[in-house]
């Protein structure tokens, strides 16, 4: 166990210093001087002068090469620092604490629709093979893996907003407000869901043991849930745990969808306003949602199943 976790950590750390690079280098690879546009919006369009915009490049750091902007960077990120906003001369810690829960109500949100649909739609649909509940349930999948998350929630803003008049439209609020985005956000998640687990359970289904288990008499119900589900989760657990990192991706573009004020808005505005700091801070957060979760999940695996090994081989 204690191999399995310092191998574990150590890979999370190299990937995280990977998407730090990644992220940080490709945002002074973009075209235009951020120091000019943020000195012509705070202008109001106007040019900046060329000694306000040396003297913003040297406030920021911005004049010194990228590999010592990098360093310099990383540093105070070790320290607990993400530096300030641009704009707002806002810590970006506290821009980000103001907007992740809006963003993490919405991803939990989304999964537990997900799983709502999912779980019972797969083993229905495995269990009967071949006949209409499976069809119907495949029919709805492939339905949910094609549809855009915008175009899904432009179709629900219409038909249970505008038309219906049931459900607001945007902001943050009760649970109202959240229904239609955690709609649009868990649907294709459920689709994937949904076939995975009618293919994992197919699988098990024809199992020695869950014959052994219809042989001793037990009801269909309990070989079905307690038997074959528990054994059928292994995959679905690992989709899981990748699927919420997306999610978090997702929630990017049903955020701007119903204008909820989460991570999501504030990262497209940091982008197109060459906010670097801010989106540093913010995709650095994101894979460290994303890696960790993941390895989460690793440990997960050891407690559905036993006779998986930290150690690399069969217990």
């Amino acid at each position: 166990m204690l191999n399995f976790l310092i191998r574990r950590s150590a890979t999370v750390l190299l990937v995280l210093v990977g998407v730090s690079i990644l992220t940080y280098g490709l945002m002074f690879f973009t075209p235009g001087d951020p120091a000019r546009t943020i000195l012509r919006q705070q202008a109001g369009g106007r040019p900046p002068s060329d000694a306000a915009v040396m003297d913003f490049r040297e406030e920021h750091g911005l004049n010194d090469p990228i590999p010592i902007q990098y360093a310099n960077w990383m540093w105070d990120v070790l320290h607990g620092d993400l530096r300030e906003s641009y704009y707002e001369e806002t810590s970006v810690t506290s821009l980000i604490a103001d907007r992740l829960p809006a963003t993490f109500e919405l991803a939990v949100a989304g999964l537990l629709v997900a799983l709502v649909i999912s779980l019972p739609a797969g083993v229905i649909s495995a269990v009967h093979k071949g006949q209409f509940p499976d069809y119907v349930s495949q029919l709805t999948a492939l339905l949910g893996v094609s549809m855009p998350n915008f175009w899904l929630g432009y179709l629900l803003i219409i038909v249970f907003a505008l038309n219906l008049d049931l459900l607001p439209t945007y902001g943050v609020g009760g649970i109202k407000h959240l229904v239609l985005p955690a709609v649009t956000l868990g649907t294709g998640m459920a689709a994937i869901i949904t076939r995975l687990v009618r293919s994992s359970m197919l699988e098990v289904l024809d199992e020695d043991y869950v014959r052994t288990a219809r042989s001793k008499g037990l009801r269909e119900r309990i070989v079905v849930y307690k038997h074959a589900l528990r054994n059928a989760l292994i995959p679905v657990v690992t989709i899981i745990g990748l699927q919420f990192g997306y999610l978090l991706n997702g929630a990017v573009i049903v955020e701007i969808v119903f204008q909820r004020p989460g991570l999501g808005d504030l990262l497209i505005n940091a982008i197109f306003a060459r906010n670097y700091p801010v989106v540093q801070g913010l995709v650095l957060l994101i894979a460290v949602i994303f890696v960790l979760t993941n390895f989460f999940v690793d440990i997960t695996y050891r407690y559905i199943d036993p006779r998986i090994s930290f150690e690399g081989g069969d217990a």
